[in-house]
């Protein structure tokens, strides 16, 4: 076909049928170009912000199971998940637009300092947190989940919500 000439495509084709055709090419450019402009704020949907509702009721609920768990066994350390800990503190405080330190995140953790710190090393070398001086002080860090650790983080909870 390769070697047939372009004006020779309208003698093998009638235009009747490829008129449609185009009309249907036309409208598919205008809508991807419509997606394409749309802001991303416009393009999340009325779902995706349930879900993100979903999720956060879901990490926060998990949460405070653990620490119920821990008070009502009363040694923490018997569940001892600081990793586990640490992701579900920092999806808490990205939902709610809040910046965490790295001694909260430890604290979070449910675990000794060192502990907490060795952890937030892990997820960090997994990628899927990082580690930010913060703006007005660079003496305190902050630490926050990456797209990555986002990304993570809300397919457990689809998986939680929807279980295949």
């Amino acid at each position: 076909m390769a070697d047939i000439a372009p004006t020779a495509v309208s003698e093998l084709v009638p235009e009747s049928y490829l008129q449609p055709l185009a009309d249907e090419l036309v409208a598919i450019v205008a809508r991807l170009r419509d997606v394409a402009a749309a802001p991303a704020s416009t393009q999340r949907s009325q779902r995706s912000e349930r879900s993100e509702r979903r999720y956060l009721a879901l990490a926060r609920q998990a949460y405070a199971l653990r620490r119920k768990r821990a008070a009502i066994f009363g040694n923490p350390e018997l569940f001892g998940e600081p990793a586990w800990d640490i992701l579900l503190d920092l999806y808490i405080a990205h939902a709610d637009g809040k910046p965490v330190s790295v001694s909260s995140a430890c604290i979070g953790s449910a675990a000794p300092p060192t502990t907490g710190l060795r952890w937030l090393g892990v997820l960090a070398e997994e990628g899927l947190v990082v580690r930010e001086n913060y703006a007005d002080d660079h003496r305190r860090v902050l630490v926050r989940l990456t797209r990555a650790g986002i990304t993570a983080m809300e397919r457990f909870f689809d998986a939680v919500i929807s279980p295949a």
